[in-house]
């Protein structure tokens, strides 16, 4: 079967087309600035790249182009649309809505304009996306596939704020997390590395990218992550502030005069490390600039290490031990001096890094950066979250 893997954004639209039989990737695309003049489709397929310059209004324009470009006679590799078994779509958040993986009928489109407050950037346009299919494919199943679902394992103790139950049970305001298909994916291929059974592991899964979260993965199921009611929570990242104490929020909102929307916009958009730098949200400024003597940039970085090595630390004595790290996403399969700041005195723990091995090249393929007498592996596995949308909407289907 061939699957669709589709990311809807507010104005754009990533694309894979997946051969299940090989879970290869025989086609994929990128939607620009829909309904922004200049729209674009930039897609591969059948070895070729081809650039689509054309107005696209909404969602349902770009959906025709995509589907155009896979029947394409010059990068094409479909001839018809019957040959996309189903679509995948990915969501971000679900609330306590979804459970799991779940397929579209009308009623779960309603249910899903209930997460639209949780997920304001995301969810919107993930429904618009499966609309748009929709009318243009009318037969084919569709799934929606949560970045939330992987984390719905944690245990109330883990998932809870400290805030008036009443409260919760009604507004349902609890920690959800994020990047679950990505944590779901390293921590299973960090079991078939070494050969285990993914019942006898406990993993701390880190995905650093512009977007950083950590999570406890104990016998293959999350029991605990960083991120929060929303993505903004946890370490700090590109541009969000990550753990900040809810005083100091109000404190700054009447020091400089804003509101409740501008201060949530202030801690997601201008602080992180490129509030601390004052240079860029880009780790590869920062180690430029903090190789030149910057010394915010250099601040910056040893924050984001520091943080993530209190979350690993904490997940070991959550799940009460610790046997394998694993590393994904841009900032964690790139970046060598994250990654060693990060396990830097967690020897107790029994981790030990090879230092050439963590500094050699990126591979794209799983490396091994722990010493060999290190107690607890340490992984640098690339992260594949289309893979794993395909994978839970084929289950389903």
């Amino acid at each position: 079967m061939k699957i669709l893997v589709v990311n809807a954004g507010s104005s754009s639209l990533k694309y894979q087309l997946i051969d299940m039989e090989t879970e290869g990737v025989i086609a994929k695309g990128n939607v620009e600035r829909i309904g922004i003049a200049g729209s674009v489709l930039k897609a591969k397929g059948n070895g070729h790249e081809k650039v689509y310059e054309q107005d696209m209004p909404d969602h349902k324009v770009a959906i025709e182009l995509v589907l155009h470009a896979l029947t394409d006679g010059e990068i094409g590799v479909i001839k018809s649309m019957e040959e996309i078994g189903a679509v995948g779509h990915r969501v971000v958040a679900s609330g306590e809505y979804f459970k799991k993986p779940t397929l579209v009928d009308g009623e779960v489109l309603k249910t899903l304009e209930k997460t639209f407050e949780l997920g304001p950037l995301h969810n919107p346009a993930a429904a618009t996306g499966v609309k748009a299919c929709i009318e243009v494919m009318p037969h084919t199943p569709m799934v929606l596939v949560f970045d939330t679902s992987f984390h719905q394992t944690m245990p109330p103790k883990a998932y809870m704020y400290g805030i008036k139950f009443e409260d919760y049970k009604a507004y349902s305001v609890r920690k959800y997390g994020a990047h679950g298909t990505s944590h779901k994916f390293v921590s299973q291929e960090a079991a078939k590395y070494l050969g285990k059974d993914i019942k006898d592991l406990k993993t701390v899964t880190c995905h650093l990218g512009n977007g950083s979260s950590i999570s406890a993965v104990d016998g293959g199921v999350c029991v605990d992550t960083s991120m929060g009611f929303t993505p903004l929570d946890g370490v700090l990242m590109g541009t969000r502030s990550g753990c900040i104490d809810a005083s100091a929020v109000e404190f700054l909102a009447r020091k400089k005069g804003y509101d409740a929307a501008r201060m949530v916009t202030y801690l997601n958009k201008e602080c992180g490390v490129l509030g601390i730098s004052g240079v860029s949200s880009d780790f590869r400024d920062l180690i430029a600039g903090a190789e030149a003597g910057n010394e915010r940039c250099q601040l910056a970085l040893d924050m984001f290490a520091y943080q993530t090595k209190k979350f690993i630390g904490s997940y070991a004595a959550a799940m009460g031990g610790l046997d394998c790290i694993v590393f994904t996403a841009g900032i964690g399969e790139n970046t060598p001096t994250v990654r060693e700041g990060a396990c830097e005195g967690l020897e107790f723990l029994g981790v030990k890094l090879d230092k050439e091995a963590n500094y050699g090249k990126n591979t794209g393929s799983v490396r091994e950066i722990s010493a060999k007498d290190s107690k607890v592996k340490v992984l640098v596995i690339p992260t594949n979250e289309e893979l794993v949308i395909a994978r839970e909407t084929l289950a389903l289907v």
